[in-house]
């Protein structure tokens, strides 16, 4: 697929990607350019959230190196699905959207992707979650 340089004038123009490079620069995180128009934004020093890793805009925030998201071409994949869902949701309403959604995914199962419409549209296993929360599975087992 070739339109990604359609959503990273997308999500400059929405601001989201803006904002992930404040945030970046907040964690003092290292920027180097990735695959398809995403900015790598490695070595995040903030501890909030606690995941691997994360996306704004065309950003992806990641408390590890760049070599750990290389050899993590998965959740490279996953990452930028989100930074198509910002595009898809003309840039900051997604925040507030994926928090409701993890909110409501916690409520469901006690697990903040599982049951988040975001997540399961990203690809739950390429992003390293689990298929069913351990409350679920606890019932099931």
């Amino acid at each position: 697929m070739r339109l990604w340089p359609i959503k990273a004038v997308l999500n400059a123009v929405n601001l989201s990607t803006v904002l992930g490079l404040g945030v970046g620069r907040l964690g003092h995180a290292r920027f180097s350019s990735g695959p398809r128009g995403l900015i790598l934004a490695t070595e995040y020093g903030l501890g909030f959230p606690q995941v691997p890793a994360f996306t704004i805009g065309n950003v992806v925030l990641s408390r590890h190196s760049h070599a750990w998201l290389d050899d993590r071409p998965e959740m490279l994949l996953h990452e930028e699905r989100h930074s198509w869902q910002y595009a898809a949701l003309l840039g900051l309403p997604m925040v507030p959207l994926y928090l409701l959604a993890a909110g409501y995914s916690y409520l469901r199962g006690g697990d903040f992707g599982v049951h988040n419409a975001f997540e399961r549209l990203a690809g739950l296993g390429d992003g390293g979650y689990p298929s069913v929360s351990a409350r679920e599975s606890r019932r099931r087992g």
